[in-house]
């Protein structure tokens, strides 16, 4: 998904418009998340990028997104750009030196 999205259209409310903007955000991840994941791979990631315009946009974290929209709504933005790209993810097995041990978890 690489979409402008204005945020004062004529004839809309603002905040109905706001909610909508971010239920499509939500359902594109969600539709993504669904698709059969290809062999080898563990689930779904994704390489966001947010601004106000496209050529303004910097790499953020899709859990941010949220919070940067309505960062852009409390400044008065008109408008911002919202770049979503679903890719592969692989997890990654953890160092057995890097382990919680059972004396981690005792108070003294």
């Amino acid at each position: 998904m690489k979409k402008t999205f204005p945020l004062a259209v004529e004839g809309k409310h603002p905040e109905r418009l706001l909610e909508a903007t971010k239920h499509e955000i939500r359902k594109y991840v969600k539709r993504e998340r669904r698709r059969d994941l290809p062999e080898g791979v563990d689930f779904w990631d994704f390489d966001c990028r947010f601004g106000p315009t496209e050529d303004a946009a910097q790499t953020a974290h899709l859990a941010e997104i949220t919070g940067l929209i309505d960062a852009v709504v409390q400044s008065g933005g008109t408008q911002f750009y919202v770049e979503i790209l679903a890719k592969h993810g692989v997890r990654k097995a953890r160092d057995p030196s890097e382990a919680p041990t059972a004396g981690d978890f005792l108070e003294e």
